[in-house]
């Protein structure tokens, strides 16, 4: 994680530098009515990049996916509870369907799934945090790693000395890697919120839990019981409900949804 956030705040300050907006960067780090969302926001994001690492690290990559499903949904009553937004019947199905395939899975386990949970509550946070960021993407991530950096830079130099150096050929790559890997997903979601209707750019932000899940299973090996299809059955049936009542909404909106929903904008690329 901590050469995650170094080689982000690599690639992402050359990408800013080349644009010629560094001053954004330090107008942003600079503002006092923003710094504590800031600050929030970079707590946030970092736990949940941990939490991310940690469960494909220990086997548990199935779990994370389910936490990025369940995201979403969780969204939904973060905006109903502190925004004040108003549900469809559509939406409150949907997030009843999410949470009684939680309640299965939690059963099944004899205890929450506490990963997915915690890695759907941090993105959740995180999306709260940045809607009062009047910032791009590029430029409000930047300023969260570099928040990030000296911790990072301490963790790698004193903590673990040897280990955090890199010293393979082959380490020292894929951590390299970890940079644009962060950046690039970033940059093409911006691009896309852009020239899209949220209501699929949302759709297509199902797609990365979904790689998570096939390459868990077809991958790294992890096991899938009955219980789970059944529990993931009924979130992706929530999900495909959620979807429709924002195609429905977009309808009756004319297509300008985006321009005023932006509700967990710029999330973090696991």
């Amino acid at each position: 994680m901590a050469h995650r956030i170094l080689w982000s705040a690599v690639f992402f300050g050359a990408i800013v530098a080349l644009q010629g907006r560094i001053g954004s960067v330090l107008a942003l780090l600079g503002a006092r009515a923003l710094r504590v969302r800031l600050v929030a926001s970079t707590v946030f994001v970092s736990s949940n990049w941990f939490l991310f690492i940690w469960a494909v690290q220990s086997g548990r990559t199935v779990e994370s996916s389910l936490g990025y499903y369940i995201a979403p949904l969780m969204a939904v009553i973060v905006g109903r509870v502190y925004f004040g937004e108003r549900l469809s019947s559509l939406r409150w199905t949907a997030t009843a369907l999410a949470a009684l395939g939680v309640m299965i899975l939690a059963a099944w386990l004899g205890a929450p799934p506490w990963v997915s949970l915690a890695i759907a509550l941090t993105f959740t946070l995180y999306g709260v945090a940045k809607r009062g960021l009047d910032a791009p993407a590029l430029i409000s991530v930047l300023a969260e790693v570099l928040l990030l950096a000296p911790i990072a830079l301490f963790w790698i130099a004193v903590m673990v000395p040897g280990k955090g150096a890199m010293v393979d050929p082959v380490d020292a790559g894929l951590l390299l890697l970890s940079g644009p890997l962060t950046a690039l997903p970033l940059i093409l979601f911006s691009y896309a919120s852009r020239r899209m209707t949220l209501a699929t750019l949302g759709v297509v932000g199902y797609l990365n839990p979904t790689l998570q899940f096939v390459g868990a299973v077809t991958i790294l090996g992890e096991p899938v019981t009955a219980v789970h299809l059944l529990a993931f059955g009924l979130i992706w049936t929530a999900l495909a409900l959620y979807s429709a009542a924002a195609f429905r909404r977009e309808r009756r909106t004319g297509g300008d949804i985006a321009a005023r929903e932006k509700v967990a904008t710029d999330p973090p690329p696991p």
